[in-house]
């Protein structure tokens, strides 16, 4: 069956639908409308409320923030930022789309080349990488694109991460950062392109992968000496594991980061040991290099 895009020919909904399709409440995407000015609802003759289809992936956004955990002025203000923004590189998220929905691996890397030229690799990972693929997880969610686009896509950005770091810098000294995914978290493109980021800066870095066993872990940091560790999960029924793996890297004496959305809130960061990297793939980097810059020389690693 032929997958529809969801673009602005998309038959608009009505807010009856739109409540059906979110399973959110009439009155709460009202509520959404007066408060942070959802943009593009149209109206008709009749004044009734119409939804395109990008106001419709916004709401989509505003809605899972808030279950992440954010306030909803905050979700409503990431939900703009990823579907309507002007950010630099809004362009290009809206082409590196267009190449997925083309199932054209080529032209996605080709847009994350212009990407680095024109804004950076950090701002390329987290104003055109980061946003493009959630836009494509949340079509999948609504059936406006099949599995197979969102994996062409993924493999398409984990080759252009594996082409920076092939040409990467000899790494400085400093020692080896290990990167992990908790012991349930399956995705790890934004775990490679912080590792990628690293490596761009002359770190030395490793990388396991999704669903990394505490055991696991714990052996290759001893094995590697890793002067730092980094789990990320983005799961809620993730981050009582990825505490774990953290604790066992307390245990060893070992400095440890954390990222990821089980750890957004400030009530989900207590009592987790190590240090919180934050969402911006940019800002982390500077983080840790800053955290590993202020260890004594006789820490390990």
């Amino acid at each position: 069956m032929p997958v529809a895009a969801p673009d602005h020919t998309d038959r608009p909904l009505t807010i009856q639908q739109v409540s059906a399709l979110l399973a959110v409440p009439v009155s709460t995407l009202r509520t959404w409308e007066h408060r942070y000015s959802v943009p593009g609802v149209v109206r008709t003759q009749g004044g009734h409320r119409r939804y395109p289809a990008q106001v419709i992936d916004e709401l989509r956004i505003i809605r899972d923030e808030i279950a992440r955990g954010r306030r909803a002025g905050d979700a409503a203000t990431t939900a703009r930022l990823l579907v309507d923004s002007d950010e630099p590189g809004r362009d290009l998220v809206e082409r590196f789309l267009e190449a997925a929905r083309a199932m054209d691996q080529g032209g996605v890397r080709s847009c994350l080349d212009d990407a680095a030229g024109r804004l950076g690799l950090g701002a390329t990972v987290d104003l055109v990488l980061v946003p493009a693929m959630r836009r494509i997880g949340h079509w999948w969610e609504i059936g406006s694109c099949d599995v197979g686009h969102e994996h062409l896509a993924t493999e398409a950005a984990r080759t252009w991460l594996s082409r920076i770091v092939a040409f990467a810098p000899e790494p400085r000294p400093g020692g080896c950062v290990l990167l992990a995914c908790g012991p349930r978290d399956l995705h790890s493109l934004g775990l490679e392109a912080f590792g990628m980021l690293l490596a761009s800066d002359g770190r030395s870095c490793r990388v396991l992968g999704a669903r990394t066993p505490v055991p696991t872990l714990t052996i290759a940091a001893e094995t590697l000496d890793a002067a730092a560790v980094v789990v990320v999960s983005h799961l809620a029924v993730g981050r009582r594991p990825a505490v774990a793996a953290l604790s066992a890297m307390a245990a060893q004496g070992r400095p440890s980061f954390y990222a990821g959305n089980a750890f957004l809130t400030r009530p989900s960061r207590r009592r987790v040991p190590g240090r919180y990297l934050g969402e911006s793939h940019r800002e982390a980097v500077h983080l840790l290099e800053e955290a590993l810059a202020e260890r004594p020389l006789d820490e390990p690693g």
